[in-house]
């Protein structure tokens, strides 16, 4: 079993600038792909970067140029730097791991970002 922890979360005005951080723990086997996904209310639940081991990483166009999402595979955690942040980028950010080759799907309990103008 994984577990997935975020933290990072918080308030910050328009401009500034906020890193997540997403530390797992457990098993981690045949792992394809981890990424940042964001949800406000009443809305679905959004892709914000991703990475795709041997692929790719990709960005929401919203946020290219300002996010960079990163991994450090020795501590087993995902990093979101999110730069010039703006109020639309306000949400509950949730990552994601998927491993065996899309059959297991885990996420983390999510962390309030929230920024004001």
């Amino acid at each position: 079993q994984v577990q997935l922890t975020e933290s990072g979360g918080g308030e910050v005005q328009a401009g500034g600038s906020l890193r997540l951080s997403c530390a797992a723990s457990g098993s981690i086997l045949n792992l394809n792909a981890m990424g940042w996904y964001r949800q406000v209310p009443g809305k679905q639940r959004e892709l914000v970067a991703e990475i795709i081991l041997g692929a790719s990483i990709n960005y929401a166009d919203s946020v290219k140029g300002r996010f960079t999402i990163s991994r450090d595979t020795a501590k087993k955690t995902l990093h979101l730097q999110m730069n010039s942040l703006k109020p639309e980028d306000t949400g509950v950010y949730y990552c994601k791991l998927i491993m065996n080759w899309g059959i297991t799907h885990y996420w983390g309990q999510g962390t309030q970002v929230t920024v004001s103008s």
